[in-house]
Parts: C-alpha cells; sequence; structure tokens
C-alpha cells in the first residue's frame, strides 16, 4: 500500500509539473492573441498601428499594483489623435476579463481646472434589456457639454451599440503621466465607431 501510495504520488507531482507550465503558456498565447487581434483589426481598418515594444512606459497608465489590472501590450498609432492602444487584462477567481484603453497625449491636464472623469450613460427601450435609444455624458462639466453637443458622435455610437457602446465607455485623465484614458470593454471596433473614439479623442485634446 505504502509502494502504490509512492507511485501515486509522484504520477500527481509529475502531471502538476507538466500542466502547469502548458497551462501558463496556453494563457499567455490567449494573451498576446487580444494585442495582436486588436492590432490586425487596426491595420485592417487602415489605421497606421505598430506593436510597442515589451516594457513600454504606456502599460502603466492608469494601472496600480494593486488593482489587479495588467497590460497585455501596446499598440501605438501614428495617425490618430489617439495615441496609442493599452490591452489591458483583469484576472480574478472567476475567469480574465480584457479591457481597452485609447490613450489620449493631454498637456492640458496640468491646467488651472483638472479634467474630472466623465462617462457614457445609456438610456433603453425597454429601460432594463431594451436597445439603446440614446445616450449622454456626465461628470467634467466642460468636457461632456461639448460631447454631448456633438451629435454625430452620438449618432455614430449609438449605430456601435453591441460593439464600443457593449458594457461601459468612460474618459479617465492620468495626469501623472500626460495621458487621458478613454476605456471601453474589449472588442474590434467597426470604422465606424473607430472614428468616433477618435473624435472624443479630439475634444480631450481640445478641451
Amino acid at each position: 500500500m505504502e509502494d502504490w501510495g509512492s507511485i501515486i504520488t509522484g504520477i500527481m507531482a509529475l502531471l502538476i509539473a507538466i500542466g502547469l507550465p502548458l497551462l501558463y503558456r496556453k494563457s499567455k498565447k490567449e494573451q498576446d492573441g487580444k494585442t495582436s487581434e486588436i492590432h490586425q483589426h487596426l491595420r485592417a481598418l487602415g489605421v497606421d498601428a505598430t506593436v510597442a515594444e515589451a516594457g513600454d512606459a504606456r502599460e502603466k497608465v492608469g494601472l496600480g499594483r494593486a488593482s489587479g489590472q495588467k497590460s497585455e501590450g501596446v499598440i501605438a498609432v501614428a495617425d490618430r489623435h489617439i495615441d496609442s492602444v493599452n490591452v489591458v487584462s483583469i484576472s480574478t477567481q472567476y475567469g480574465t476579463r480584457y479591457l481597452v484603453d485609447y490613450l489620449v497625449r493631454s498637456a492640458n491636464l496640468a491646467g488651472e481646472r483638472p479634467l474630472k472623469k466623465t462617462k457614457l450613460t445609456k438610456r433603453s427601450s425597454p429601460p432594463l434589456f431594451g436597445r439603446v435609444v440614446a445616450i449622454g455624458w456626465q461628470g467634467d462639466s466642460s468636457l461632456a457639454q461639448d460631447l454631448n453637443l456633438d451629435y454625430s458622435l452620438a449618432d455614430r455610437l449609438l449605430k456601435a451599440e453591441g460593439k464600443v457602446v457593449t458594457g461601459s465607455v468612460g474618459v479617465f485623465p492620468e495626469p501623472g503621466h500626460g495621458y487621458t484614458r478613454i476605456r471601453t470593454d474589449y472588442s474590434l471596433p467597426p470604422a465606424g465607431a473607430f472614428e468616433a473614439l477618435c473624435s472624443i479623442a479630439r475634444r480631450i485634446q481640445a478641451w
């Protein structure tokens, strides 16, 4: 009995030693795939996008050590108001969730009136699980007003409902880094939705 116990213990140890690295590789491959996926998608939209080197300083924008958030890679954007795209993962006991931070260079963050957090609000019909029929912005009074008066932006976002507008969309200033983040749930935005995000970035830069 003792011999069998030793054999079973040895087999279990061997399986763990082999299995854990395989699980890690699968998880790492999936995470790398998210960055590659959105990079290829942006290129297909005609965006001049390049995957940045690992360890790029933009990986740290808005991601505190205690938040459980991690950058899976940064994609530099050369020809839009958006400077770069940071793919972010949040791992919990229930699994891994992915988000996207569209980073906007913001020289105005050190001004007399600092930019405040601003979030997209939605009204659905029927109220709970219906289609989104109206959107608005709440938070920073100046930025929210500019965004609310941009009716073409609202129209593009409404047409993108179910993609970029799925979940939440928020604008988060990061004065310590000189960037503002436009955060969305992970998705591959269609052309109109990506241009809507670029319009938000333009409003942020002009604030």
